[in-house]
């Protein structure tokens, strides 16, 4: 993302020059990662409707942290780990519309990719997960950022379940591997959670979320309808013309 792009998405929120100094001092070596840079690309990774799944992190992160702001002396929030939640929530693998469908309903993107982006987080930015506390935090509110959608449980022995990034979940440290199934695992019931994170920075994030993707992002059925089904036909339209 060009410096004089980011600019302008900030003063377009409207930060103060205190608050676009701490947010860059923490997104700065996360946008400037490869994997994300990537991410900034539409034709490559559209995530909501023609927004490239980049954006909407930022649009998630700018928005999380303006709610936090407002609400940080009241709940004493971590501001830090609420930008950090939101800019690793959809760090997911592989562009998901209208890239074919797994058999099984609990297995789909919108299911699934808490887990991927939670599974990518640690292994791109190892750095952010050395303190356990703070892990636990991050890692909780990447995954149940979709609440009140459900996220996919996972049985320690990976069974039946279909993720782009596997055999990265198997190769975390073992801490980090343990809690991120043990999170899955709440309130779940037929392999499906039904939990929400247990961080008030999480659960900030989780509304950001939605008001980002009901209020900018998501405006039209076609939108909506493929976050279950992966099929957006108005991406297919785009694409064929192009072609």
């Amino acid at each position: 993302m060009l410096e004089q792009d980011l600019n302008k998405f900030l003063d377009e929120n409207n930060l103060t020059s205190d608050d676009k100094e701490f947010f860059l001092s923490i997104i700065t070596p996360i946008i400037n990662h490869p994997e994300f840079k990537k991410r900034l690309d539409s034709s490559i990774y559209p995530h909501h409707a023609k927004v490239s799944l980049g954006r909407h992190i930022l649009n998630d992160a700018i928005e999380a942290y303006k709610i936090a702001k407002k609400k940080q002396t009241k709940y004493n929030l971590n501001l830090r780990l609420v930008i950090l939640i939101a800019m690793f929530h959809d760090l997911y693998e592989l562009p998901w519309q209208n890239s074919g469908l797994t058999k099984k309903l609990r297995n789909r993107h919108g299911f699934t990719h808490p887990i991927e982006a939670a599974i990518n987080a640690v292994t791109w930015f190892p750095e952010y997960f050395s303190d356990q506390d703070e892990a636990r935090i991050i890692l909780d509110g990447i995954i149940h950022h979709m609440y009140p959608f459900p996220v996919r449980a996972i049985t320690k022995d990976f069974n039946d379940i279909d993720i782009n990034n596997l055999k990265k979940l198997e190769n975390l440290p073992p801490n980090i591997k343990e809690f991120i199934i043990k999170s899955t695992l709440r309130y779940h019931f037929l392999k499906i959670s039904f939990s929400r994170s247990n961080s008030k920075e999480g659960r900030i994030v989780s509304t950001a979320d939605t008001l980002v993707s009901v209020k900018k992002e998501n405006n039209n059925f076609n939108a909506y309808k493929a976050t279950i089904t992966g099929r957006n036909p108005d991406l297919l339209e785009k694409r064929q013309q192009r072609d």
